[in-house]
Protein backbone atom coordinates (compact mmCIF):
# COMPACT_ATOMS: atom_id res chain seq x y z
CA UNK A 1 0.00 0.00 0.00
CA UNK A 2 1.65 3.58 -0.87
CA UNK A 3 2.39 5.33 2.15
CA UNK A 4 0.78 8.33 3.55
CA UNK A 5 3.19 10.94 5.76
CA UNK A 6 1.75 13.64 7.90
CA UNK A 7 3.90 16.67 7.75
CA UNK A 8 3.91 19.41 10.38
CA UNK A 9 3.79 21.86 7.96
CA UNK A 10 5.38 25.95 8.25
CA UNK A 11 7.62 28.50 6.32
CA UNK A 12 10.61 28.11 8.04
CA UNK A 13 13.38 26.43 7.36
CA UNK A 14 12.97 23.13 9.55
CA UNK A 15 9.50 22.85 8.23
CA UNK A 16 10.24 23.86 5.33
CA UNK A 17 13.48 20.79 4.92
CA UNK A 18 11.10 18.72 6.54
CA UNK A 19 8.08 18.82 4.06
CA UNK A 20 11.08 18.11 0.74
CA UNK A 21 12.09 15.27 2.26
CA UNK A 22 9.22 13.98 2.80
CA UNK A 23 7.73 14.65 -0.55
CA UNK A 24 11.04 12.68 -1.84
CA UNK A 25 9.79 9.72 0.56
CA UNK A 26 6.21 9.70 -0.51
CA UNK A 27 6.77 10.30 -4.58
CA UNK A 28 9.22 7.48 -4.62
CA UNK A 29 6.71 5.28 -3.43
CA UNK A 30 3.50 6.31 -4.79
CA UNK A 31 2.44 7.67 -1.76
CA UNK A 32 0.96 11.40 -0.75
CA UNK A 33 1.47 13.83 2.09
CA UNK A 34 -0.82 15.53 4.50
CA UNK A 35 0.52 19.19 5.79
CA UNK A 36 -0.72 19.88 9.11
CA UNK A 37 -0.32 23.28 10.61
CA UNK A 38 -0.72 23.92 13.89
CA UNK A 39 0.13 26.45 16.22
CA UNK A 40 0.58 24.83 19.27
CA UNK A 41 0.85 21.58 20.34
CA UNK A 42 -0.33 20.60 23.74
CA UNK A 43 -1.97 17.58 25.97
CA UNK A 44 -5.11 20.00 27.18
CA UNK A 45 -7.21 21.86 25.29
CA UNK A 46 -6.53 25.55 25.94
CA UNK A 47 -10.45 26.83 24.70
CA UNK A 48 -11.67 25.04 27.78
CA UNK A 49 -11.19 28.23 29.19
CA UNK A 50 -11.14 30.20 26.65
CA UNK A 51 -14.42 29.24 24.60
CA UNK A 52 -15.05 28.07 21.07
CA UNK A 53 -15.22 31.36 19.94
CA UNK A 54 -11.30 32.07 20.42
CA UNK A 55 -11.16 28.90 17.92
CA UNK A 56 -13.09 29.95 15.34
CA UNK A 57 -11.21 33.30 15.57
CA UNK A 58 -7.72 31.61 15.10
CA UNK A 59 -8.93 29.36 12.29
CA UNK A 60 -10.21 32.30 10.66
CA UNK A 61 -6.89 34.32 10.93
CA UNK A 62 -5.07 30.99 9.74
CA UNK A 63 -6.86 31.27 6.53
CA UNK A 64 -4.35 32.28 4.76
CA UNK A 65 -1.79 30.08 5.92
CA UNK A 66 -4.00 27.59 4.55
CA UNK A 67 -3.89 28.61 0.87
CA UNK A 68 -0.38 29.02 1.07
CA UNK A 69 -0.10 25.55 2.21
CA UNK A 70 -2.14 24.58 -0.50
CA UNK A 71 -0.25 26.39 -3.31
CA UNK A 72 3.40 25.33 -1.59
CA UNK A 73 1.75 21.33 -1.89
CA UNK A 74 0.47 22.07 -5.64
CA UNK A 75 4.03 22.41 -6.20
CA UNK A 76 5.32 19.51 -4.56
CA UNK A 77 5.56 16.10 -6.18
CA UNK A 78 3.58 13.93 -4.20
CA UNK A 79 -0.55 14.40 -4.11
CA UNK A 80 -1.00 16.94 -1.59
CA UNK A 81 -3.88 17.89 1.06
CA UNK A 82 -3.74 20.48 3.58
CA UNK A 83 -5.00 20.18 7.41
CA UNK A 84 -5.43 22.89 9.78
CA UNK A 85 -5.55 22.89 13.99
CA UNK A 86 -5.40 25.41 15.73
CA UNK A 87 -3.94 23.27 18.00
CA UNK A 88 -2.20 19.73 17.94
CA UNK A 89 -4.22 17.56 20.83
CA UNK A 90 -4.65 13.57 21.19
CA UNK A 91 -7.70 13.94 20.26
CA UNK A 92 -7.04 15.47 16.88
CA UNK A 93 -4.08 13.55 16.57
CA UNK A 94 -6.16 9.98 16.99
CA UNK A 95 -8.68 11.51 14.74
CA UNK A 96 -5.75 12.04 12.03
CA UNK A 97 -4.49 9.04 12.47
CA UNK A 98 -7.99 7.15 11.69
CA UNK A 99 -9.16 9.33 8.87
CA UNK A 100 -5.50 9.09 7.18
CA UNK A 101 -3.89 5.80 8.43
CA UNK A 102 0.07 7.37 8.01
CA UNK A 103 3.05 5.51 8.31
CA UNK A 104 5.12 8.55 9.65
CA UNK A 105 4.70 11.94 11.17
CA UNK A 106 7.47 13.60 9.73
CA UNK A 107 8.98 16.77 12.25
CA UNK A 108 11.59 19.54 11.07
CA UNK A 109 14.15 20.07 13.81
CA UNK A 110 15.94 23.29 13.98
CA UNK A 111 19.63 23.22 13.93
CA UNK A 112 21.33 23.33 17.15
CA UNK A 113 22.35 25.36 19.34
CA UNK A 114 18.71 27.01 18.24
CA UNK A 115 17.41 24.20 20.05
CA UNK A 116 18.22 22.02 22.71
CA UNK A 117 17.87 18.31 23.09
CA UNK A 118 15.19 19.02 25.62
CA UNK A 119 13.20 21.11 23.71
CA UNK A 120 13.31 18.56 20.61
CA UNK A 121 12.81 15.72 23.02
CA UNK A 122 9.26 17.04 24.37
CA UNK A 123 8.27 17.76 21.03
CA UNK A 124 8.78 14.70 20.52
CA UNK A 125 7.46 12.97 23.51
CA UNK A 126 3.90 14.96 22.99
CA UNK A 127 3.29 13.40 20.01
CA UNK A 128 4.46 9.74 20.79
CA UNK A 129 2.08 10.36 24.46
CA UNK A 130 -0.96 10.91 22.14
CA UNK A 131 -0.66 7.86 19.68
CA UNK A 132 2.54 6.01 20.37
CA UNK A 133 3.20 7.53 16.51
CA UNK A 134 6.77 7.01 14.60
CA UNK A 135 7.71 9.80 14.06
CA UNK A 136 10.63 11.16 11.39
CA UNK A 137 12.40 13.78 12.69
CA UNK A 138 14.29 15.93 10.27
CA UNK A 139 17.37 17.66 11.02
CA UNK A 140 17.33 21.27 9.22
CA UNK A 141 21.09 20.68 8.31
CA UNK A 142 20.56 17.43 6.50
CA UNK A 143 21.55 17.23 2.89
CA UNK A 144 19.52 14.43 2.40
CA UNK A 145 17.32 14.99 -1.06
CA UNK A 146 16.65 11.69 -1.63
CA UNK A 147 14.74 8.07 0.10
CA UNK A 148 16.98 6.42 2.26
CA UNK A 149 19.58 3.75 0.74
CA UNK A 150 21.84 2.75 3.89
CA UNK A 151 19.48 2.21 7.03
CA UNK A 152 21.34 1.88 10.60
CA UNK A 153 18.78 0.15 13.09
CA UNK A 154 20.20 1.03 16.67
CA UNK A 155 19.66 -1.83 18.87
CA UNK A 156 20.33 -3.80 22.12
CA UNK A 157 20.00 -6.69 23.80
CA UNK A 158 16.50 -6.99 24.52
CA UNK A 159 13.75 -8.37 22.17
CA UNK A 160 10.92 -6.29 21.16
CA UNK A 161 7.69 -6.42 18.74
CA UNK A 162 6.64 -3.47 16.76
CA UNK A 163 3.38 -1.96 17.93
CA UNK A 164 -0.11 -1.76 15.86
CA UNK A 165 0.91 1.85 14.94
CA UNK A 166 4.32 1.09 14.01
CA UNK A 167 3.67 -1.40 11.41
CA UNK A 168 2.80 0.80 8.63
CA UNK A 169 6.29 2.56 9.27
CA UNK A 170 8.02 -0.56 9.16
CA UNK A 171 6.43 -1.84 6.08
CA UNK A 172 7.16 1.87 3.85
CA UNK A 173 10.90 0.71 5.75
CA UNK A 174 11.09 -2.28 4.15
CA UNK A 175 9.59 -1.21 0.80
CA UNK A 176 12.69 1.31 0.58
CA UNK A 177 14.87 -1.77 -0.40
CA UNK A 178 17.83 0.27 1.21
CA UNK A 179 21.00 -2.10 2.77
CA UNK A 180 20.32 -1.98 6.46
CA UNK A 181 23.16 -2.17 9.28
CA UNK A 182 21.92 -3.36 12.80
CA UNK A 183 24.42 -1.77 15.21
CA UNK A 184 25.05 -2.68 18.94
CA UNK A 185 27.20 -0.08 20.98
CA UNK A 186 28.74 -1.22 24.25
CA UNK A 187 31.67 -0.15 26.19
CA UNK A 188 33.64 -3.36 26.14
CA UNK A 189 33.79 -5.71 23.18
CA UNK A 190 30.47 -7.59 23.45
CA UNK A 191 29.69 -10.31 20.05
CA UNK A 192 27.31 -12.07 22.60
CA UNK A 193 25.08 -8.74 22.37
CA UNK A 194 26.04 -7.58 18.96
CA UNK A 195 24.12 -11.05 18.18
CA UNK A 196 20.97 -10.83 20.48
CA UNK A 197 20.99 -7.37 18.93
CA UNK A 198 21.16 -8.98 15.27
CA UNK A 199 18.13 -11.36 16.86
CA UNK A 200 15.88 -9.15 17.68
CA UNK A 201 16.07 -7.13 14.94
CA UNK A 202 15.33 -10.03 12.75
CA UNK A 203 12.44 -11.36 14.90
CA UNK A 204 10.49 -8.47 15.23
CA UNK A 205 9.83 -8.41 11.09
CA UNK A 206 11.55 -4.76 11.03
CA UNK A 207 13.09 -5.86 8.15
CA UNK A 208 12.19 -8.13 5.57
CA UNK A 209 12.77 -12.46 6.08
CA UNK A 210 16.28 -13.28 4.45
CA UNK A 211 17.27 -9.51 3.86
CA UNK A 212 21.05 -9.13 3.83
CA UNK A 213 22.16 -7.10 6.90
CA UNK A 214 25.12 -6.00 8.08
CA UNK A 215 25.97 -6.33 12.03
CA UNK A 216 28.34 -3.96 13.44
CA UNK A 217 29.23 -3.60 17.10
CA UNK A 218 30.57 0.11 17.80
CA UNK A 219 32.85 0.36 21.02
CA UNK A 220 32.09 3.52 22.74
CA UNK A 221 31.86 4.72 26.42
CA UNK A 222 28.94 7.67 25.25
CA UNK A 223 26.21 5.33 23.66
CA UNK A 224 24.94 8.71 21.47
CA UNK A 225 28.51 8.96 20.00
CA UNK A 226 29.13 5.36 19.53
CA UNK A 227 25.70 5.22 17.46
CA UNK A 228 26.42 8.14 15.27
CA UNK A 229 29.90 7.02 14.92
CA UNK A 230 28.84 3.49 13.15
CA UNK A 231 26.07 5.36 11.21
CA UNK A 232 28.97 7.58 9.87
CA UNK A 233 31.43 4.18 9.41
CA UNK A 234 28.26 2.73 7.33
CA UNK A 235 27.63 5.75 5.29
CA UNK A 236 24.14 5.32 6.87
CA UNK A 237 21.88 7.87 5.61
CA UNK A 238 18.45 7.33 8.25
CA UNK A 239 19.05 6.51 11.57
CA UNK A 240 16.68 3.97 13.49
CA UNK A 241 15.75 4.51 17.16
CA UNK A 242 13.56 2.29 18.71
CA UNK A 243 10.90 4.03 21.69
CA UNK A 244 10.78 1.51 23.81
CA UNK A 245 7.43 2.30 26.75
CA UNK A 246 9.04 2.39 29.62
CA UNK A 247 10.81 4.55 28.68
CA UNK A 248 8.75 7.53 27.76
CA UNK A 249 8.98 9.57 30.28
CA UNK A 250 12.29 8.14 31.89
CA UNK A 251 15.72 8.28 30.80
CA UNK A 252 14.58 7.95 26.73
CA UNK A 253 13.97 11.84 26.55
CA UNK A 254 15.38 13.75 29.13
CA UNK A 255 19.17 14.37 28.75
CA UNK A 256 18.88 11.05 27.19
CA UNK A 257 20.55 8.46 24.42
CA UNK A 258 17.63 9.76 22.08
CA UNK A 259 17.59 13.25 23.00
CA UNK A 260 21.87 13.52 22.19
CA UNK A 261 21.19 11.62 18.83
CA UNK A 262 18.75 14.41 17.92
CA UNK A 263 20.63 16.91 19.12
CA UNK A 264 23.29 16.29 17.12
CA UNK A 265 22.82 14.03 14.22
CA UNK A 266 22.84 15.69 10.53
CA UNK A 267 21.19 12.42 9.43
CA UNK A 268 17.10 11.91 9.69
CA UNK A 269 16.29 9.67 12.90
CA UNK A 270 13.24 7.54 12.94
CA UNK A 271 11.75 7.27 16.27
CA UNK A 272 10.03 3.50 16.50
CA UNK A 273 7.86 3.18 18.74
CA UNK A 274 7.70 -0.64 19.97
CA UNK A 275 6.76 -2.85 22.92
CA UNK A 276 8.14 -5.75 25.16
CA UNK A 277 7.15 -9.35 24.23
CA UNK A 278 5.58 -10.24 27.44
CA UNK A 279 3.58 -7.01 27.12
CA UNK A 280 2.47 -8.16 23.42
CA UNK A 281 1.52 -11.53 24.74
CA UNK A 282 -0.84 -10.22 27.82
CA UNK A 283 -2.48 -6.33 26.46
CA UNK A 284 -2.84 -4.36 29.72
CA UNK A 285 -5.79 -3.07 30.92
CA UNK A 286 -6.75 0.77 29.33
CA UNK A 287 -5.85 2.08 33.17
CA UNK A 288 -2.34 0.48 33.36
CA UNK A 289 -1.47 1.73 29.65
CA UNK A 290 -2.42 5.01 30.48
CA UNK A 291 -0.60 5.17 33.39
CA UNK A 292 2.29 3.72 31.71
CA UNK A 293 2.78 6.97 29.83
CA UNK A 294 2.44 9.16 32.83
Amino acid sequence: MAPTLLVLAGFYPPEQRAIRYADALASAQGGRLVLLHARRASLYDPYIFAGEAMRRQELADDADTAALLAELGGQLHAPTSVELLTDLLPQGLAELTQRYAPALFVLGLPAAPDASPEQLSHTTLELLRAAQFPVLLVPETTTATEPPQRVLIAADREGFVLTPASAPAAGWLRELGAEVTVAHVSAVEDDAGCARALRAVQGSGLIGAGAPTELRGSLHAQPAAGLLSAAADAQADLLVLLARPRSYLGELFHRSVTAQVLHRSALPVLLLPVAEPAEAAAPQPAAAQSSALR
